[in-house]
């Protein structure tokens, strides 16, 4: 299981030449004039983990299958998209099938590039995106929640416990904030919060596109972004989509020497990857064997069987138990045999949870 993230902002801020460096295709068009991107463009790239090679180099695999993440070039918003305006509707609805958002903000200057709104300020363009999506979330409540309440008055019980998380949110749309800031009390309520799909309720990720001088240390445009971000408890990356650009037509060892000579010591792809695992509550566990060395995304939590069912649901319908090693044990001891040896495999059950960077085997019976 990967995640798919929605790339989205104004016109001409830099989402579509981001998205041709992320999945190194020319598919979606980055050109300088609103609406070049009329329909959205879907690219998987593999995630990279350095620990994949770390476990094939002992494990003696083959090959290395990593997982991977989809990402969604979506059209230009602009003001006014919640009535329809633009391409209103059309982003509207393709935001709504997205896991997360990387909100990309313009934070660089350049004449030759123009700019939707006549001027270059990140912190104004997020708002412009978060307001639309607001409305149309308040718009979306206001409709659902007259017979809701008739519902729960009623007696319906699913409708009683559903009514004050839709009010919620809604006081918080109504005082000009997302839905993402609702608390909840409990797994379950954060369940029934994100089946309303409400398009503010999506975690986002903001992308500061920098000028290429500023791709390491930012600049004091994505510092706002930043501060911004912290306030509401979303992820920031920094990034130089023209860099990103430059590196994606490049081989591994070309890379390396390009990012050496900007002083960088990784793609900006690697640290957007990151961000959203956090921003989603992902998390890796590996199988390695002679064939391959495989990574495999969960989300935080999931217990073992769970585990053993994104590889296959007869896993998890048949599942016995998991030999489980920790990735550190496995590449330090040598293996698989070494780390039985020092005991360090164990054998779990159903109601293990699954840590970062286990490496399983699973015992099932169909």
């Amino acid at each position: 299981m990967g995640f798919q993230c929605g790339i989205v902002g104004l016109p001409n801020v830099g989402k579509s030449t981001l998205f041709n460096a992320l999945t190194k295709t020319a598919a979606a068009q980055a050109a300088n004039y609103p609406f070049c991107t009329i329909e959205p463009n879907t690219g998987e790239v593999a995630v990279p983990d350095p620990r994949l090679y770390a476990i094939r180099k002992v494990a003696g695999s083959k090959e290395v299958i990593p997982t991977r993440i989809t990402f969604v070039d979506i059209a230009g918003l602009v003001r006014g998209a919640s009535k329809g305006e633009g391409l209103g509707n059309q982003f509207l609805a393709n935001i709504r099938e997205v896991d997360a958002i990387a909100h990309v903000v313009r934070c660089f200057e350049d004449d030759d590039i123009t700019h939707v709104e006549g001027a270059i300020d990140p912190l104004a363009d997020a708002e412009t995106v978060e307001t639309e999506l607001m409305v149309s979330d308040m718009e979306s409540l206001e409709r659902r929640i007259t017979p809701l309440r008739k519902k729960a008055g009623s007696g319906d019980k699913e409708s009683k416990v559903l009514l004050p998380i839709m009010e919620g949110a809604l006081t918080l749309l109504q005082d000009g904030k997302p839905a993402r800031l609702l608390q909840v009390a409990d797994a379950e309520e954060a369940r029934l919060l994100q089946g309303l799909n409400l398009l503010t309720s999506k975690p986002v990720l903001y992308v500061c596109n920098v000028d290429e001088a500023s791709a390491g240390t930012g600049n004091a445009l994505s510092e706002k972004v930043a501060a911004r971000a912290k306030e509401e408890g979303a992820a920031c990356v920094v990034i130089s989509a023209a860099i990103e650009a430059e590196i994606s037509q490049l081989d591994t060892a070309e890379q390396e020497e390009f990012l050496e000579t900007i002083g960088l010591e990784e793609p900006g792809l690697d640290r957007l990857i990151r961000a959203g695992y956090d921003l989603l509550g992902l998390i890796t566990y590996f199988t390695a064997g002679p064939k391959e060395t495989r990574a495999w995304t969960i989300t935080q939590g999931t217990r073992a069987p769970g585990a053993a069912g994104v590889i296959h649901t007869d896993f998890e319908r048949g599942f016995i138990r998991a030999q489980t090693i920790a990735y550190d044990d496995y590449v330090s001891l040598g293996g698989e045999t070494a780390a039985k040896e020092a005991g360090k495999a164990r054998d779990e059950g159903k109601e293990y949870i699954v840590k970062d960077g286990d490496i399983l085997l699973f015992k099932f019976n169909t």
